[in-house]
């Protein structure tokens, strides 16, 4: 018998990425200029319950721009992970990240803590529907499923159903370009929609399929 299962469940975690550009005479200028930026967004996180575990440092540079209005200048950038246990926190906390000054803001990643427990869900699921399958075959055949032989895995995925972070659009904020004459403010604190959380959560699900070998006898 084949088939396939499906199980649904509401993600447990989000991941969005936040972070500063900063723009000096010096190398040495840009960074601690971006060093003290960093901090102000990173303290805006612990002040909303964010653990030190759950913060990661995704990216550091520091270079010389040698084109544009900015020509001669140094750009210091730092972009921190930044792991939710509730994603319904998200709004909240870029929010507060673009307040303290991040110009660098991307996501949310919606996702499970663990992933298998949902796939378990569907293979439960998958397996019930073979079974169900191979009775009807049984009984059509005035027989009885007597064992199984072999269960084989075929494969299946996992995704995001009803995802609408996309509504989130100032959660893709542009960081100023070099070649802009003069610094841009930073944007307004990006604006969820849709609930009232501040974002969709919707739903991962995990589809599966299986072959299962039963063995039959007569009655």
């Amino acid at each position: 018998m084949s088939a396939s299962g499906h199980a649904e469940s509401k993600p447990d975690k989000a991941e969005f990425q936040a972070g500063v550009e900063t723009w000096a005479r010096t190398a040495k200028e840009a960074s601690a200029a971006n060093n003290a930026k960093i901090e102000e967004i990173v303290g805006a996180l612990r002040a909303l319950g964010v653990p030190e575990r759950d913060l990661q440092t995704r990216a550091v540079s520091v270079q010389r721009i040698d084109y544009g209005d900015r020509r001669g200048q140094f750009q210091a950038a730092n972009v921190v992970n930044v792991t939710l246990r509730d994603p319904a926190s998200t709004s909240a906390a870029v929010t507060a990240v673009t307040e303290a000054g991040a110009n660098i803001v991307s996501g949310p990643n919606l996702s499970m803590t663990d992933p298998e427990a949902t796939a378990n869900l569907a293979y439960a699921d998958a397996y019930k529907a073979a079974r169900t399958r191979a009775n009807a075959y049984a009984r059509a055949a005035d027989m009885e499923v007597s064992r199984v032989l072999y269960i084989r895995d075929a494969g299946g995925s996992q995704g995001n159903t009803y995802f609408r972070a996309a509504d989130a659009t100032a959660i893709d904020v542009a960081a100023p370009r070099p070649e802009q004459a003069a610094p841009v403010a930073p944007p307004p604190p990006p604006v969820m929609r849709g609930g009232g959380a501040g974002m969709m959560i919707g739903t991962t699900n995990s589809d599966v399929f299986i072959q299962v070998d039963f063995a039959l006898r007569p009655k």
